[in-house]
């Protein structure tokens, strides 16, 4: 079936589309809500709540192909919000930094490190276009800000990618060169 259908479908009531949808973008939202969280358990609320409000909200979605740019824009929302209040306390398990490894190529996992550490903001923008492969506009519309603020936020975090990649390999030059 199309994904467009199903979303018309889901917004005349059959639950079943809606789960079908659900399930089709339920590991991107995932990855999207731990690039922001960094927390399994956190991730897992932002999903229920983001899959419990889109279901409420469905009835207002105007446009059904834009329904997945749709759902992450509830997911950031949702993200930021447990984040907010993540903020206001200190647990214990967030002083220690661990991050995400969700490829089994050292490469892959290396890359998806450095990219854990950019600012939240730069962190967003290059999920959504790397890990997501959503376009600029997409972007735009799911984050409700500018596309030149996608595009300069994208440029700012691929310089500090290069930067920190490079760091990274220079201390490992300068750590062989030792012995």
């Amino acid at each position: 079936m199309n994904f467009e259908s199903d979303v018309i479908q889901a917004q005349a009531g059959d639950r079943h589309a809606f789960v079908l949808l659900m399930r089709r973008i339920e590991s991107d939202m995932y990855g999207m809500a731990y690039n922001i969280l960094q927390n399994d358990d956190d991730c897992a609320d932002a999903l229920q709540e983001t899959m419990i409000q889109a279901y409420q909200s469905l009835s207002g979605l105007r446009e059904p192909a834009y329904f997945k740019t749709w759902v992450f824009r509830i997911l950031i929302n949702k993200c930021n919000q447990i984040h907010r209040k993540r903020k206001a306390t200190v647990d214990m398990d967030s002083l220690h930094y661990e991050p995400s490894t969700s490829g089994d190529e050292y490469g892959q996992v290396e890359l998806r490190q450095v990219v854990d550490q950019l600012d939240e903001s730069m962190r967003v923008v290059v999920a959504l276009r790397y890990f997501q492969d959503m376009q600029i506009k997409e972007i735009s519309d799911c984050l409700d800000i500018s596309e030149s603020a996608v595009k300069t936020r994208l440029h700012r975090a691929r310089k500090a990618l290069i930067n920190m990649l490079q760091y990274s390999g220079e201390g490992k030059a300068k750590l062989n060169e030792s012995y």
